[in-house]
């Protein structure tokens, strides 16, 4: 079964994706934070991860995150998500290596046909 890595601070957004992912068929592994996924052992079984770009102050960042996956599985698809406005387009993250990138709300069907093709 496909494991999908789901990265975000905010408790309610973990709990909608990883339900969205488990109606599609997915195997859904929900962390608090960067860290907390890093110390996990789902970091070796993951075919794809979401991460929210802004975690909690002091918390490691979902660009730094995709920044070390990047450097240790570079085959590992990484989708950015984000809820706060900001300067940085679409095209930033994926410059940076992200597979997709999505603002919040999250489109639920748009990220399903990014995940399936992504993990075909």
């Amino acid at each position: 079964m496909r494991i999908i890595a789901v990265i975000d601070d905010d408790d309610r957004v973990r709990e909608s994706l990883h339900n969205l992912l488990a109606s599609y068929g997915y195997n859904a592994e929900a962390f608090a934070s960067a860290e907390l996924f890093l110390a996990s052992h789902e970091t070796s079984r993951s075919n794809c991860i979401i991460a929210d770009v802004q975690m909690r102050k002091g918390q490691m960042s979902g660009l730094e995150l995709l920044q070390r996956i990047r450097s240790s599985q570079p085959e590992v698809p990484v989708i950015i998500i984000s809820g706060k406005p900001s300067s940085r387009s679409d095209a930033f993250y994926l410059d940076k290596g992200a597979n997709g990138f999505f603002r919040k709300p999250i489109d639920g069907q748009a990220l399903m046909a990014l995940i399936d093709r992504l993990l075909i």
